[in-house]
Order: structure tokens, then sequence, then C-alpha cells
């Protein structure tokens, strides 16, 4: 049974920090493993990428192919269902519009001192784009890693993605023709991650990965930052849904198994001031359970990792809310504004009773990639921004370095540092040395 807590009770507070604290993420040792992966493809290149794609993937890539061709990608899509197609395309255009707007604006302008500066914002050369094969497999993901990339002006996009025994996934070719990917490869694990990063004799490598992807997938990312940006090291999913008791008990409980049927360690929490609400909500999760296809894997979640929160008054729930920095959160109130203004920490908010997570997920325009495991008290969702970097430029006559020059030199030998010093003030005529 998932945790039941009642913000009145004495041992609340102990109680709720041990729920904000527990680690979801897998226990499995993979650093050790990954590091041995990233190192031999690293030296060895192809060879140990065919080596690894035999292994796991069980398939070989010089007979399979290395890439999916055009012909594959273009057979796809038009073998897509109409409805699925129109679906896509939809979500595709929509995911486009909210992300052109996120693109930055250079500044170039003279302050008071006559010093003229500014930044220059410039996509990245390459991204590649993780994309995980099997039963994970989902399009959505596809378009809205991609497509931000091409809206930031990223001119090579390259997708791995492990094809077990061969086999690729339709959706994921299909969606990748829409979202405009120039190439992919049938590769997987932290074996691709390391491929894309110091590129191989076939992949040339990229700028910046993004995607989700298993512990060893997570883990060769987080090694490899530094070599190449990363999106973020994602964990396990989570929603939490503000709710009160006007709400329908059947959506409720469907929004929270929404997350929970994405794996055993998702985490699905439901905060109420109405505890007759949370009985009929845990009431409607256990009917839903019982006929989902995914119920066995949503039950092991809510079971183990869930929670039912009665407070006082919704308003208590921001504090919480903040603690817990979802992922998702849904505010299903009358007023959802009230509870939105003031929280401060979560990654993606969804206002109103009629606002599943669900449609974020697909369709909505936002990104669906979303810091998880508490982080969105400090990060948020891809965006543009992370497929591009911003140059500062400056520029200085003889009357701009008149005027802050002697400061700089100032501080300059302040710390110590006078060569420093020397560069600015012999433009100044005050030679020193």
């Amino acid at each position: 049974m998932p945790l039941r807590l009642d913000a009145n009770d004495t041992g609340f507070a102990t109680d709720f920090d041990a729920l904000v604290n527990a680690r979801r993420e897998s226990d499995s040792d993979v650093a050790d493993t990954v590091r041995g992966i990233i190192a031999r493809i690293r030296d060895e290149g192809d060879a140990a990428l065919a080596e690894f794609t035999a292994r796991f993937d069980r398939h070989d890539v010089e007979t399979t192919g290395w890439q999916v061709s055009q012909t594959e990608r273009n057979d796809a899509l038009a073998g897509l269902d109409p409805e699925l197609k129109q679906a896509l395309e939809l979500a595709a255009e929509r995911i486009t519009v909210y992300h052109e707007k996120q693109r930055p604006a250079d500044s170039d302008t003279v302050d008071s001192a006559g010093v003229r500066l500014g930044a220059r914002w410039r996509a990245v050369d390459a991204a590649g784009l993780y994309v995980p094969g099997g039963n994970a497999a989902y399009p959505s993901s596809v378009l809205m890693n991609a497509i931000p990339a091409r809206v930031a002006g990223v001119e090579r996009i390259a997708i791995a993605t492990p094809t077990p025994d061969g086999r690729v996934n339709p959706l994921v070719l299909a969606a990748a023709e829409i979202a405009g990917v120039s190439e992919i490869w049938r590769v997987g694990g932290a074996q691709a991650i390391a491929a894309l990063a110091y590129g191989t004799g076939r992949i040339a490598p990229v700028d910046v990965i993004v995607g989700p992807g298993n512990a060893w997938v997570a883990e060769a990312k987080r090694q490899l930052y530094g070599v190449v940006g990363i999106d973020m090291v994602a964990g396990p999913s989570e929603i939490v849904v503000v709710a009160d008791g006007q709400n329908d008990p059947q959506w409720t409980a469907a929004d929270l198994l929404s997350q929970a049927e994405h794996d055993p360690t998702s985490q699905s929490i439901l905060i109420t001031d109405d505890a007759a609400f949370a009985d009929r909500v845990a009431a409607a999760v256990e009917e839903q359970l019982n006929v989902l296809a995914t119920g066995a894997r949503a039950r092991i979640s809510w079971n183990d990792h869930g929670a039912i929160i009665v407070v006082g008054d919704l308003l208590d729930s921001v504090a919480l809310v903040d603690r817990l920095a979802p992922e998702h959160l849904e505010i299903a109130t009358a007023d959802p504004e009230l509870i939105f203004a003031k929280v401060r920490h979560a990654g993606s908010i969804f206002l109103g009773r009629m606002t599943p997570e669900a449609v974020g997920d697909y369709v909505a325009g936002p990104n669906h990639v979303l810091p998880t495991g508490r982080r969105a008290r400090f990060s948020s969702g891809l965006s543009v921004l992370d497929f591009m970097k911003r140059t500062s430029f400056l520029s200085l006559d003889e009357a701009a370095i008149a005027a802050i020059g002697p400061a700089a030199v100032a501080l300059a030998r302040a710390e110590g540092l006078p060569a420093h010093a020397e560069s600015v003030a012999r433009r100044l005529g005050l030679n020193t040395i």
C-alpha cells in the first residue's frame, strides 16, 4: 500500500523528510562497467562498438547495417496509420511553435563609458539524441528531443538507438523523419553514448547528447559530461497531484497511474485537503490497477513509492511541493492560480481539472524532458538553449579604455598579476616595467 500521511500528525515532519530523501535510483553499481565500455570505444572505435552491439543487442551491424537507410525511414512514415501520422504531425507542429519562442536574441549596446558590449547566440554544430529501444521506444521523445535542436539551428542531428535482434521500431523512424533528424545509428547503451561523444570511424562526434536511457546510459552521460554537453542525468518519473475534493476520483487516479506505469521506481503523490476524497482516489487506483495492461509495473510503483498526503489547507501544499520539487505538478483545484503563484520548484506545472499531465507528454507543446529526483530545485526542462551557447563580445576605443582601464590596472595589481596590469596600463601610457 502507498504511504499515507496526515499533516496534523505529530510525526508528520519526520515521515515527510523520509519521503523527500528516499532514493529511487537503481542501486546497481554500474560506474566501473560503464568506465570500461567508454575506454574501449575511445580506444578501439568501430570494432568495440560492433562487438558490444553483437553482445547486448544480438545483431551484427555489418549485416543489418550501421545506419538506418533513408528508404527504411520513408517506408516507416508511409506505413503509418493515417490517424497516428496526423497525431505525430500535430505534436511536431505544436512543439515547434512553443520552442521557437525560446530562441534568445543577440544583444549589442554601447554603455555610458563608450564600451561596446553584447552577446551572440549560436547553435552547436552537432547534437546526439539517444532513443531507447524495445518496450521503452517512445516516438514522442524523439520529437521532444529533436525539434528543439532543429529550432536552435543545429545542422547535424544524429540518433543512436538500440535495435535488439536487428529490429527497429517503425514509430521511432517515422517520428525521426517528421522531426528532421540527419542520421540514425543502430547502436545503443553506454557504448552508443561514448561513440557519440568521442566519435568512432563511422560516427562523427557530437557536441551535445540528450535523451533518456537506462542506468548504464545515464552513467555514461554523467561520466562523459565535459567531453560533451548533456541535457541532464534523468531518474525515475514522478508526479505530484494537488487536488481538492471536487475532482473526479477516477480522473485523479488515472493521473497518478500515468507516471506509475512508466517504471516500478516511478513515484506518484496525491496532496489533498479532503480525507474522504483521498479514500475515493485510493479505491479508484486499485480499481484501475486491476484492468491496466501495465498494472503489474504500476502497482509496484504505487505500493513502494506512492503517497497520499492530507493537509488542513491546500495552500499548505506549497511548502510540501517545493520540498519535493517534482518533475510534474498538477494543480486540480477551483482556482489553481493561487497555488501556482506561490510554487517555486517544479519541472512542469499543469493548471486546472482539465489539464492532465499526459497531454503534456504528447501534444501540448512544452518539453516533456524534465528534471527528476528533486533536481527541479536547480534545473529546468530541455529547451532550445540546451543546443546553443552564448559568446560575449566587447570593443573599446581610446576614450572607453581611458574611462575604465585604470580600475582594471588597480584590480590586477591587487591580485598580484602584473602582466594583466601592464596589458592595460601600456594602452593608457602608464608603463611601469
